[in-house]
């Protein structure tokens, strides 16, 4: 395990396990949590040993949003949101454009930044007594693009509406409802749930995972994929991925795929 402050991260079976662990403040993030986590993540992505990236709260919640003590301590009395704002902005952004199938596992709160962290992994389970909100509107914040954009993608306009507006929360089972949460768990049953869900991501072609990956990205950002699923195309020929693909296949067995990264 490596810990650095409040982040912690460890690595078994191919799994990596980011932990937002500040438990006593409910995992708010702090400044420095907000900085520190695009390396702490990158770090985990250069791993060859990990598959998939599970971003998760320590003890009972994920995570109550960025630390209210931190949102007006930037040096420029004009504008002393700037560090917090783009540090955050940065953390989104590094799991927006990770090249490794992400996770959120999701009990207790995920509200506001907790919420923008969860909405920029690939895929979301969360237990039941999860609550989830985006609460700009309680303090006064003008939300940024990225975060709406990322909801519009999500949930579409008009709950991405209700959500900013009212500041309100939602319970996990109206965020399953919506498309917010992919897999919605019983009481003590997220871990497993994550576990059966992380095991069936390991099994599949990473490779394939980063092209889907890159292009999702590239046609939400409105750019041409074509170019880079090509290039993908040809690598699942040249690394050998294919051929086993459909080995396994005719063989009736579980393939080994051994594609283990590259550019995205």
């Amino acid at each position: 395990m490596t810990t650095v402050e409040g982040l912690s991260t460890y690595v078994d079976g191919g799994v990596a396990r980011l932990v937002l662990d500040r438990p006593a403040k409910r995992n708010a993030m702090s400044l420095e949590m907000w900085q520190r986590f695009p390396q702490v993540l990158g770090d985990l992505v250069e791993d060859p040993a990990v598959r998939v990236v599970v971003v998760v709260g320590a003890g009972d919640h994920f995570c109550a949003g960025a630390d209210i003590g931190d949102l007006l301590s930037g040096p420029d009395p004009a504008d002393p949101m700037v560090p917090v704002r783009e540090a955050d902005l940065a953390a989104q952004r590094a799991l927006l454009d990770c090249r490794k199938p992400t996770v959120a596992a999701v009990r207790g709160s995920c509200i506001g930044g907790g919420l923008e962290l969860a909405a920029s992994c690939d895929l979301r389970v969360a237990e039941e007594g999860a609550r989830f909100g985006v609460t700009p509107a309680r303090l006064g914040v003008a939300y940024a693009p990225t975060g709406i954009r990322t909801l519009l993608d999500l949930v579409g306009p008009a709950t991405t509406r209700r959500l900013l507006l009212t500041a309100g929360l939602i319970d996990a089972v109206e965020a399953h409802r919506v498309g917010l949460v992919d897999v919605l768990t019983g009481p003590g049953e997220l871990d497993d749930a994550v576990a059966g869900l992380t095991d069936e991501l390991c099994s599949r072609s990473q490779l394939t995972i980063a092209a889907v990956k890159e292009t999702v990205r590239l046609l939400l950002d409105g750019e041409d994929p074509e170019p880079a699923a090509r290039a993908r195309y040809r690598e699942t020929i040249a690394s050998g991925e294919l051929a086993e693909g459909v080995l396994a296949f005719t063989e009736r067995r579980d393939p080994r795929f051994s594609w283990a990264g590259g550019p995205a």
